[in-house]
């Protein structure tokens, strides 16, 4: 049950330390947990590399990526994972501007970054190896600007373009990762939250691990400075680094017992703030406005981060009390959070008036250039997704579907780069009963995005309509062994074989497939084995 005193961005997890220990086991959650000794300070200072120092043991690349990817998998298999396109498409969107906007973000490995969010009412943020950065949906909220997300943002960017996971755990024999992997993603599937998981990472191997990845302070600083750098070069205003930490520090006082996760994991000493204080003293100050899609955001996110009966009742009020700001950006992030809420209780009528109402209090800003020359948005896209979500919603008559495919058909054409508006124009053929178009549409998306396993879920759907039984489970083999199962992938084509519409063709694909992932198994055992 929540806390009727701790602020709703502090309140205690409901679930499992298993993210907790993620965040400390390989996140780039630097330095120690708790203040450490002179004595401690001293072994730190001699046994860690030197940062910048390209003449070390690191962990190669193609498995720091590797680590990353396993653990990702099970990630997406939680259900605290927020699969939910609108929020990750504008994460990636704003992190790759991040990325894009400085020449080292992507550091000496190009790392190809995700930036994705999680359920969870801590606030925290953290860089799993090979560039996978998440934000806790609780700090996506405590964040009341871009400025701000961008400043913790950067920090991680800052911790994978200088790689510190790989340089400290490059000090291990490489094969040492296996293991490491495994007791994580055993942490991660740890749902009853018992302290026996803990006591497993924190006895023999699991605490030599943690005290090999307790980073230095150093590094604390070198994030900082490559995040400052990222977000000057970005165009946001580098105060909110400090403006955000300071509130975080700030609440810390108020319920110790309750310090963010954030600062545990990246402890902001005195010196830190002073040092980014002093850079922010050096730059002039320039003034950022927000994209809507930020408050669009953040109202999807408040709705997903709770969806118990209290929880929507609590979004609700709070997006009431939004309505009367003066800022139409507010307003607007109000009536679309109160739309998603319909939505997700199934009032259709009252979701389409809500968000008719928040694209009515924007439009009269279509095209308006604010003094620092950055154009106002619109969130046309977010609002024709957020449209098709409720024409294509259980319940909708015939005439309602046939509109909502004429509406994603021209959506995709305007925003042809939105991976969830692709899979709703192929969802509305679906509906509409269009099956030849949307298996050829959905098997032309998947040749262009390859390691999309929804785009096979969705093409598996559509052979089902069409009672074409082979080639339904070799799509949804593909889905599983994109998805990392590949035990049930191999089901799936077992069954495609015994499948009486099977042709010669569909059984050469699925041989070959079939010998495909029983090598990667076994290529997967024997480095479990290591």
């Amino acid at each position: 049950m929540k806390s009727k005193t701790a602020p709703a961005n502090l309140r205690p997890p409901r679930r499992s330390h298993a993210r907790a220990l993620l965040s400390v086991a390989l996140a780039t959650a630097l330095g120690a947990l708790a203040p450490a000794s002179p004595a401690q300070n001293n072994l730190n200072a001699t046994s860690l590399p030197t940062l910048g120092d390209t003449a070390r043991e690191d962990l190669s690349p193609v498995l720091e990526r590797r680590l990353g990817e396993e653990i990702m998998r099970d990630i997406k298999r939680d259900h605290d994972f927020l699969d939910d396109d609108p929020i990750l498409e504008y994460l990636n969107e704003f992190g790759s501007g991040l990325v894009a906007s400085y020449p080292g973000a992507r550091g000496e490995t190009n790392a190809d970054y995700y930036f994705f969010a999680v359920r969870d009412p801590m606030l925290n943020a953290f860089a799993l190896p090979g560039g996978f950065i998440a934000v806790h949906s609780a700090l996506l909220l405590a964040a009341q600007s871009e400025s701000e997300l961008a400043s913790v943002m950067s920090h991680e960017i800052g911790h994978v373009a200088q790689r510190h996971i790989a340089r400290m755990l490059g000090q291990q024999k490489q094969d040492a990762l296996i293991p490491l992997a495994a007791m994580i993603l055993a942490a991660l599937a740890s749902k009853g939250g018992s302290d026996a998981a803990i006591g497993v990472f924190m006895g023999g191997q699991g605490l030599q691990i943690q005290r090999q990845l307790n980073f230095s302070r150093d590094a604390e600083r070198e994030a900082d400075r490559i995040g400052f750098q990222i977000m000057g070069a970005g165009g946001y205003d580098t105060s909110g680094m400090v403006a955000f930490f300071g509130r975080m520090q700030a609440a810390s006082r108020v319920y110790s017992d309750l310090m963010p996760a954030y600062l545990r994991s990246h402890p902001l000493t005195s010196e830190r703030i002073s040092d980014i204080q002093a850079r922010i003293r050096e730059i002039p100050y320039r003034q950022r406005v927000d994209s809507l899609e930020f408050h669009l955001v953040r109202a999807r996110a408040r709705v997903l981060q709770d969806e118990s009966t209290q929880g929507r009742v609590e979004a609700a009020a709070f997006f009431d009390a939004q309505l009367t700001q003066q800022s139409r950006q507010q307003q607007a992030g109000a009536q679309y959070g109160l739309a998603y809420l319909a939505l997700k209780k199934g009032e259709l009528a009252k979701a389409q008036g809500w968000l008719d109402k928040a694209r009515g209090t924007m439009r009269p800003a279509e095209g308006a250039v604010f003094s620092t020359g950055q154009a106002s948005s619109d969130g046309a896209a977010m609002f024709a997704s957020m449209a098709l979500e409720i024409k294509l919603a259980a319940g909708q008559p015939a005439s309602v579907k046939q509109q909502a495919l004429k509406d994603a058909e021209q959506a995709h054409l305007r925003y042809p780069l939105s991976r969830g508006i692709a899979r709703q124009y192929a969802d509305a053929m679906i509906v509409n009963g269009k099956l030849d178009d949307a298996a050829r549409f959905l098997r032309d998306q998947a040749q262009l995005y390859r390691e999309e396993p929804k785009l096979h879920e969705l093409l598996a759907k559509t052979y089902a309509a069409q009672g074409k039984i082979a080639l339904q489970h070799l799509a949804l083999a593909e889905s599983y062994a994109l998805s990392g199962g590949m035990l049930a992938a191999l089901d799936q084509l077992t069954i495609a074989r015994k499948a009486s519409d099977a042709s010669f063709y569909d059984m050469a694909v699925i041989d070959a497939r079939e010998r495909e992932l029983q090598a990667r198994r076994r290529e997967e055992m024997k480095d479990a084995k290591k």
